[in-house]
């Protein structure tokens, strides 16, 4: 086996919750540029949020939003790109509102919200001049509408579960959805704060079928992609690779079913220990 890609989650893999990246982590970065071997960033964050760690991290691909855009880092180039329809945001939002929730949506450019409040005050505190507009409207549903934005992600926060809420919109429409709990050791440490959001996209989408849609572009073998994460976003991904790492901050769910888990968290490079383990300096 010879790893061709690597694709990687960002926060709480190669970032730790304290937004730090520890050196080790872009000493092996320079190592797989130098082998030429293709490094993607695999987030569930948008492209403007994330292009300066991008840039910063030297990735040649970027899979933004769960996969919903895949661009070429290096040449701007949107390569795969598919959006939410308004029916399903529009159900999304009304079940949201039944339950009187906490909603976001982001497009190209725009993360619209109503109050910043869980995952979007993250965004919020965690931008860097990333020209990335944060919109605060009184009705998220009418922004899009009147502005005729195209929706990427939409997001539901609660303080409590939302697995009724989920269960809901899976009965109504056909999109992907992934439910993310920031409680307990996973509590989120920017915020310091505890809450549970669900990632809608649109169906059938994923970072596992973000990455399978690359490895055809870049005629790869799925054997030879190595993908690495932390959170239940990217367990298809470290299940349907090659060889999936999972770091030792991980969810224990991502834990049972990778390949390797590190003995390193983010912050100690587990990103790193991880690329050395099955790439040779």
């Amino acid at each position: 086996m010879s790893i061709k890609l690597v694709a990687s989650d960002l926060d709480g893999t190669i970032i730790s919750e304290n937004n730090y990246i520890p050196e080790s982590n872009f000493e092996a970065i320079d190592m797989m540029n130098n082998k030429n071997i293709n490094f993607a960033i695999c987030t569930g964050k948008s492209y403007p949020v994330s292009k300066n760690l991008c840039e910063k991290c030297n990735a040649t691909y970027g899979i933004f939003n769960n996969g919903s855009q895949i661009y070429n880092l290096k040449t701007g180039e949107k390569i795969f790109n598919t959006n939410l329809l308004f029916n399903d945001v529009k159900k999304c939002f009304e079940i949201a509102k039944k339950y009187h929730l906490h909603v976001h949506a982001y497009s190209d450019n725009q993360l619209v919200t109503e109050r910043l409040m869980y995952l979007d005050l993250r965004n919020f505190k965690l931008q860097h001049d990333s020209g990335f507009e944060f919109v605060v409207v009184p009705n998220v549903l009418e922004y899009i509408e009147k502005n005729n934005l195209d929706i990427h992600q939409f997001i539901i926060s609660s303080s409590s579960s939302l697995n009724d809420v989920k269960n809901e919109i899976l009965k109504n429409i056909q999109v992907s959805v992934s439910q993310i709990s920031k409680v307990g050791e996973y509590k989120d440490k920017i915020l310091n704060k505890e809450y549970e959001y669900l990632s809608i996209s649109p169906f059938n989408t994923n970072k596992s079928n973000a990455i399978n849609f690359l490895s055809n572009y870049l005629s790869i073998n799925k054997n030879d992609i190595m993908t690495i994460g932390d959170n239940l976003n990217d367990l298809d991904m470290i299940k349907n690779s090659g060889i999936g790492i999972a770091v030792a901050n991980a969810y224990s769910e991502l834990k049972n079913v990778a390949k390797y888990t590190t003995k390193n968290t983010a912050s100690e490079g587990g990103f790193a220990e991880a690329v050395y383990k099955f790439i040779a300096k």
